[in-house]
């Protein structure tokens, strides 16, 4: 079958040790299932793999991606859960099991004609979603998801902050947001009206003050944005944060989140339920996350280009078959 992976590790030019070209079928475990893909969407975790971040040498040649949308083998369109893990290891969330991972990491991904999942992995995809629409949720999508509404605990009429929206998560949180109720500001470099037209009430420059302190801030960015994140809180907001982009050590800032009484929430992906809720609310409001373009399978190349080049609005989909 026809795949997009990675044969190697390169910090510098990640796209040299991406090839696309033809790979064994998977051969499904007891209780998995082999799902045809009719879309794939791209991550910035896939060029993190090609760079070695989070995959073993041992585990190569690994087919990318984590998102993908397709057909099971009972003929039903379906959309992938891209966490591997057991809810009965993380007590009930498949995303506190310690040896939790993501499709691409230990298995083998979604850039492919054909991925193998855990059954349970498998959640059914809505008429009204395109396969290419619903390519797009498994990941950026629902990390927002959860980010905004499990671990955050977002209610109408909040103010919320979202920093770096030109990126992935970012994004859908503003649109997540905005369709929950909330006032939403943004801060981006550069990506101002991007924000604008995914919901945002407003634009700010990183790092400018704001008109008054918010009830919650979405953190994706880190160092370069934390302590404008935690300075930008009310007393007792809520800062919640699911990467760190420009670096993982910034300045604690302890005065700031004792004395005010902050609480800085760590979130990571989502749990298969998140899933299914992330994915009704598409359907019931018409929210559709943003497709910048699509491309073959075959050009996947380009794909990783324009992702490495940044100047993306919205997500990258690979086609696939069908």
């Amino acid at each position: 079958m026809l795949a997009a992976y990675a044969t190697g590790f390169d910090s510098d030019d990640p796209l040299r040790v991406l090839e696309v070209g033809q790979r064994p079928d998977p051969q499904p475990e007891d209780d998995w299932v082999t799902i045809e893909v009719r879309a794939a969407s791209l991550n910035h975790h896939d060029l993190w793999s090609l760079r070695g971040v989070g995959l073993a040498e041992s585990a190569l040649p690994m087919i990318l991606g984590c998102d993908a949308a397709g057909i099971d083998p009972d003929g039903r369109a379906v959309i992938v859960h891209s966490v591997i893990g057991s809810p009965t290891a993380g007590g009930g969330d498949e995303t506190f099991d310690p040896h939790r991972s993501l499709l691409s990491e230990k298995h083998q991904g979604t850039l492919a004609e054909k991925v193998a999942v855990p059954r349970s992995n498998v959640l059914a995809k809505p008429a009204a979603l395109s396969f290419e629409q619903a390519a797009c949720l498994p990941t950026a999508w629902l990390t927002a998801y959860r980010m905004l509404f499990t671990r955050g605990q977002l209610q109408p009429g909040e103010t919320v902050l979202v920093q770096g929206a030109g990126g992935g998560v970012a994004s859908a949180a503003i649109m997540l947001a905005r369709h929950a109720g909330a006032r939403v500001w943004a801060t981006t470099r550069g990506k101002g009206e991007f924000a604008l037209e995914m919901g945002a009430h407003a634009v700010f420059d990183s790092g400018q003050r704001l008109p008054h302190r918010v009830d919650m801030v979405i953190e994706t960015v880190g160092k370069a944005t934390w302590s404008h994140s935690i300075r930008s809180l009310r007393p007792g907001g809520r800062l919640v944060v699911s990467g760190a982009t420009t670096g993982d050590q910034p300045p604690a800032d302890l005065a700031h989140v004792y004395f005010r009484q902050l609480s800085v929430i760590g979130s990571t992906m989502g749990t298969a339920a998140e899933l299914r809720r992330l994915i009704d609310m598409c359907e019931a409001t018409g929210l559709r996350p943003p497709i910048d373009e699509v491309f073959p399978l075959a050009e996947a190349h380009q794909a990783f280009a324009r992702l490495a080049a940044g100047d993306v609005r919205g997500k990258l989909v690979l086609s696939v078959g069908g």
